[in-house]
This record gives structure tokens, sequence and C-alpha cells, in this order.
């Protein structure tokens, strides 16, 4: 069986500690849970991941991170890796940046900080069941 996981990445380790807390305790042991805290870092562990056979179902980006935006680093996700879902998660993209993302990434969703636990989870759920 494939081992799949979720991937979520922003440059605030609070706000990463959050997530994966969060969407471990829903969805248990169904997933693998890894974190990065660059657009530039999670390329990395995209790359790896894939070439040790780990699907990667569900990204979730914050846009405001030093380096590469998350609206870029999920279009290089779209180009480099396929069609995976990408949920952005974030308190100051523009309007523009979201548009460039549903546009050229594919982007399934924008959520906006401080989300809701019941928002994010339903939306991971949702785009699992369509993905």
């Amino acid at each position: 069986m494939t081992e799949v996981a979720i991937l979520c990445v922003d440059d605030e380790i609070v706000i990463l500690e959050v997530l994966q807390k969060q969407i471990s305790r829903h969805f248990g042991e169904q997933f693998l849970y890894e974190a990065a805290e660059s657009g530039e870092e999670a390329l990395e562990i995209i790359e790896e991941l894939t070439d040790g056979g780990v699907k990667i179902l569900v990204i979730v980006s914050d846009w405001l991170m030093p380096g590469m935006r998350g609206d870029e680093f999920l279009v290089q996700v779209h180009q480099q890796f396929g069609d995976l879902t990408k949920i952005l998660l974030t308190g100051q993209a523009d309007g523009e940046a979201i548009e460039r993302a549903k546009r050229e990434a594919n982007l399934y969703c924008c959520i906006h900080k401080p989300w809701r636990q019941e928002e994010l989870l339903e939306t991971i759920t949702t785009a699992l069941k369509l993905g």
C-alpha cells in the first residue's frame, strides 16, 4: 500500500505545530504529516517523499513567507508534481495572488487566518473525497 501524506508550509513554527496537531488529531494514522518552514524547503520535502514512493494528497500553505510567496510555491508544485490538492491559508494574501494561484496552480481553496479548525478539516476532508 502506498503511503500518503499531508504537507503544511508556514514560516511560523507555532502555526505549523497547530496545523499538524489539528489535522493529525482528526485524521489519525491515515496519513504521514510533514511540515516545512518555506517554499524552498517544501519543494525539497515533496521531491524526497515522491522519490520515496510517498504520494502527497494535500498541501496547506501560507502565502506571506520569506523568499518564495505561497502562490509562487503552489504554481511551482503544480508545474513540477502535477495535480495534488492545494489549499492557501493566509491572513495577508491579496486577491491577485489568490486568483493567480487558482489560475496557474489549480488552487482548491483559500482559507483566511485566523482559521476555524472545523473549516480547515472540512475543506481537507472534502478535497480528499474529490481527489
